[in-house]
Protein backbone atom coordinates (compact mmCIF):
# COMPACT_ATOMS: atom_id res chain seq x y z
CA UNK A 1 0.00 0.00 0.00
CA UNK A 2 1.45 3.38 -0.97
CA UNK A 3 1.55 6.43 1.27
CA UNK A 4 -1.50 8.12 -0.27
CA UNK A 5 -3.61 5.00 0.15
CA UNK A 6 -2.59 4.58 3.77
CA UNK A 7 -3.30 8.24 4.54
CA UNK A 8 -6.73 7.92 2.93
CA UNK A 9 -7.41 4.78 4.95
CA UNK A 10 -6.69 6.69 8.16
CA UNK A 11 -8.96 9.57 7.09
CA UNK A 12 -11.80 7.19 6.23
CA UNK A 13 -11.43 5.39 9.55
CA UNK A 14 -11.62 8.71 11.40
CA UNK A 15 -14.76 9.78 9.54
CA UNK A 16 -16.33 6.39 10.28
CA UNK A 17 -15.65 6.76 14.01
CA UNK A 18 -16.98 10.32 14.02
CA UNK A 19 -20.28 9.06 12.65
CA UNK A 20 -21.38 8.03 16.14
CA UNK A 21 -18.88 9.68 18.47
CA UNK A 22 -17.80 13.18 19.37
CA UNK A 23 -14.32 14.33 18.48
CA UNK A 24 -13.01 14.24 22.05
CA UNK A 25 -14.37 10.70 22.52
CA UNK A 26 -12.36 9.22 19.64
CA UNK A 27 -8.80 8.14 20.44
CA UNK A 28 -5.92 7.71 18.04
CA UNK A 29 -5.69 4.10 19.21
CA UNK A 30 -9.22 3.49 17.92
CA UNK A 31 -8.41 5.21 14.64
CA UNK A 32 -5.38 2.97 14.24
CA UNK A 33 -7.42 -0.14 14.95
CA UNK A 34 -10.18 0.72 12.45
CA UNK A 35 -7.62 1.78 9.83
CA UNK A 36 -5.61 -1.41 10.43
CA UNK A 37 -2.37 0.50 10.98
CA UNK A 38 -0.03 0.99 13.91
CA UNK A 39 -0.70 4.02 16.10
CA UNK A 40 2.76 5.33 15.29
CA UNK A 41 1.86 5.27 11.60
CA UNK A 42 -0.72 7.99 12.18
CA UNK A 43 2.05 10.37 13.26
CA UNK A 44 3.78 9.85 9.94
CA UNK A 45 0.88 11.66 8.26
CA UNK A 46 -0.64 13.89 10.96
CA UNK A 47 0.86 16.04 13.68
CA UNK A 48 -1.68 15.12 16.36
CA UNK A 49 -5.35 14.35 16.89
CA UNK A 50 -6.50 17.91 16.11
CA UNK A 51 -4.50 17.93 12.89
CA UNK A 52 -6.15 14.63 11.91
CA UNK A 53 -9.61 16.07 12.60
CA UNK A 54 -8.75 19.15 10.59
CA UNK A 55 -7.53 17.07 7.65
CA UNK A 56 -10.75 15.01 7.65
CA UNK A 57 -12.99 18.06 7.68
CA UNK A 58 -10.86 20.22 5.37
CA UNK A 59 -10.77 17.41 2.84
CA UNK A 60 -14.56 17.44 2.89
CA UNK A 61 -14.62 21.21 2.36
CA UNK A 62 -12.18 20.89 -0.53
CA UNK A 63 -14.36 18.23 -2.14
CA UNK A 64 -17.46 20.39 -1.78
CA UNK A 65 -15.71 23.44 -3.26
CA UNK A 66 -14.59 21.31 -6.19
CA UNK A 67 -18.14 20.09 -6.80
CA UNK A 68 -19.48 23.64 -6.82
CA UNK A 69 -16.74 24.84 -9.17
CA UNK A 70 -17.30 21.99 -11.62
CA UNK A 71 -21.06 21.54 -11.49
CA UNK A 72 -22.53 25.04 -11.20
CA UNK A 73 -22.36 26.57 -14.71
CA UNK A 74 -20.91 30.09 -14.86
CA UNK A 75 -23.10 31.26 -17.73
CA UNK A 76 -26.44 29.98 -16.45
CA UNK A 77 -29.10 32.44 -15.22
CA UNK A 78 -28.72 33.53 -11.61
CA UNK A 79 -31.73 31.59 -10.34
CA UNK A 80 -30.47 28.38 -11.95
CA UNK A 81 -26.97 28.81 -10.51
CA UNK A 82 -28.37 29.51 -7.05
CA UNK A 83 -30.60 26.42 -7.16
CA UNK A 84 -27.78 24.24 -8.51
CA UNK A 85 -25.49 25.42 -5.72
CA UNK A 86 -28.09 24.62 -3.06
CA UNK A 87 -28.66 21.16 -4.52
CA UNK A 88 -24.92 20.43 -4.63
CA UNK A 89 -24.34 21.62 -1.06
CA UNK A 90 -27.37 19.75 0.26
CA UNK A 91 -26.48 16.49 -1.47
CA UNK A 92 -22.96 16.73 -0.09
CA UNK A 93 -24.21 17.39 3.45
CA UNK A 94 -26.55 14.42 3.07
CA UNK A 95 -23.74 12.06 2.03
CA UNK A 96 -21.53 13.24 4.89
CA UNK A 97 -24.24 14.05 7.44
CA UNK A 98 -22.55 12.49 10.49
CA UNK A 99 -19.25 14.22 9.72
CA UNK A 100 -20.83 17.63 9.17
CA UNK A 101 -22.89 17.25 12.33
CA UNK A 102 -19.57 16.83 14.15
CA UNK A 103 -18.11 19.79 12.25
CA UNK A 104 -21.01 21.97 13.33
CA UNK A 105 -20.56 20.87 16.95
CA UNK A 106 -16.83 21.60 16.85
CA UNK A 107 -16.98 24.74 14.69
CA UNK A 108 -17.22 27.24 17.52
CA UNK A 109 -14.32 25.65 19.40
CA UNK A 110 -12.18 25.45 16.27
CA UNK A 111 -12.93 29.04 15.27
CA UNK A 112 -12.06 30.32 18.73
CA UNK A 113 -8.86 28.34 19.10
CA UNK A 114 -5.57 30.11 18.68
CA UNK A 115 -2.69 29.73 16.30
CA UNK A 116 -2.20 27.97 13.02
CA UNK A 117 -5.06 25.49 13.40
CA UNK A 118 -7.59 28.31 13.66
CA UNK A 119 -6.10 30.07 10.64
CA UNK A 120 -6.25 26.90 8.55
CA UNK A 121 -9.84 26.26 9.62
CA UNK A 122 -11.02 29.74 8.73
CA UNK A 123 -9.21 29.58 5.39
CA UNK A 124 -11.28 26.56 4.37
CA UNK A 125 -14.51 28.22 5.49
CA UNK A 126 -13.67 31.39 3.58
CA UNK A 127 -13.11 29.52 0.31
CA UNK A 128 -16.55 27.90 0.44
CA UNK A 129 -18.23 31.19 1.33
CA UNK A 130 -16.46 32.98 -1.51
CA UNK A 131 -17.71 30.49 -4.10
CA UNK A 132 -21.32 31.08 -2.99
CA UNK A 133 -20.73 34.83 -2.74
CA UNK A 134 -19.65 34.94 -6.39
CA UNK A 135 -22.98 33.46 -7.41
CA UNK A 136 -24.79 36.06 -5.30
CA UNK A 137 -22.79 38.88 -6.88
CA UNK A 138 -24.36 37.91 -10.19
CA UNK A 139 -27.76 38.24 -8.57
CA UNK A 140 -26.82 41.66 -7.19
CA UNK A 141 -25.63 42.79 -10.63
CA UNK A 142 -28.93 41.70 -12.14
CA UNK A 143 -30.95 43.50 -9.48
CA UNK A 144 -32.33 40.26 -8.05
CA UNK A 145 -30.47 40.31 -4.71
CA UNK A 146 -30.22 43.21 -2.30
CA UNK A 147 -26.96 45.09 -2.46
CA UNK A 148 -26.88 46.63 1.03
CA UNK A 149 -25.48 43.43 2.58
CA UNK A 150 -22.07 42.01 1.69
CA UNK A 151 -22.31 38.94 -0.59
CA UNK A 152 -20.16 36.96 1.85
CA UNK A 153 -22.66 37.65 4.63
CA UNK A 154 -25.53 36.60 2.40
CA UNK A 155 -23.58 33.46 1.49
CA UNK A 156 -23.25 32.57 5.18
CA UNK A 157 -27.01 32.95 5.59
CA UNK A 158 -27.72 30.76 2.57
CA UNK A 159 -25.29 28.05 3.67
CA UNK A 160 -26.88 28.13 7.11
CA UNK A 161 -30.32 27.58 5.61
CA UNK A 162 -29.18 24.64 3.49
CA UNK A 163 -27.18 23.13 6.35
CA UNK A 164 -30.13 23.45 8.73
CA UNK A 165 -32.43 21.85 6.16
CA UNK A 166 -30.18 18.85 5.76
CA UNK A 167 -28.75 18.39 9.26
CA UNK A 168 -31.61 19.52 11.48
CA UNK A 169 -34.66 18.54 9.42
CA UNK A 170 -33.74 15.17 7.90
CA UNK A 171 -37.22 13.66 8.22
CA UNK A 172 -39.38 16.25 6.46
CA UNK A 173 -41.40 15.13 3.48
CA UNK A 174 -39.80 14.76 0.07
CA UNK A 175 -41.82 17.71 -1.23
CA UNK A 176 -40.05 19.91 1.30
CA UNK A 177 -36.70 18.65 0.01
CA UNK A 178 -37.21 20.66 -3.18
CA UNK A 179 -34.71 23.46 -3.01
CA UNK A 180 -36.91 25.88 -4.88
CA UNK A 181 -38.36 26.36 -1.38
CA UNK A 182 -34.97 27.25 0.06
CA UNK A 183 -34.05 29.66 -2.73
CA UNK A 184 -37.50 31.27 -2.60
CA UNK A 185 -37.25 31.71 1.16
CA UNK A 186 -33.76 33.14 0.79
CA UNK A 187 -34.63 35.54 -2.04
CA UNK A 188 -38.14 36.57 -0.99
CA UNK A 189 -38.23 36.10 2.77
CA UNK A 190 -40.78 34.43 5.03
CA UNK A 191 -43.11 37.39 5.61
CA UNK A 192 -46.70 37.05 4.43
CA UNK A 193 -47.27 39.49 1.57
CA UNK A 194 -50.39 41.32 2.62
CA UNK A 195 -52.69 43.02 0.08
CA UNK A 196 -52.13 46.69 -0.66
CA UNK A 197 -54.60 49.40 0.34
CA UNK A 198 -56.57 48.99 -2.91
CA UNK A 199 -57.01 45.25 -2.26
CA UNK A 200 -54.53 43.99 -4.81
CA UNK A 201 -51.74 41.59 -3.93
CA UNK A 202 -48.16 42.91 -4.09
CA UNK A 203 -47.65 40.69 -7.14
CA UNK A 204 -50.45 42.33 -9.05
CA UNK A 205 -52.97 39.53 -8.58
Amino acid sequence: MNRDDKRQQILQATEKLLANRRFHEVTLGEVARVAAVGKGTIYQYFEDKEDLFFQVTSGAFDELCGLLTRNVPDRAPFEERLLDACVQVAAFFRRHRPLFARVQAEEARMSCSKGRLRERWLEKRVRLVQIIAEILRKGIAEGKVRSDIEPETLAEFLLGMVRTRELRLPDVSESMRRFEMVTDLFCNGAALRLPTADGRSPNGG
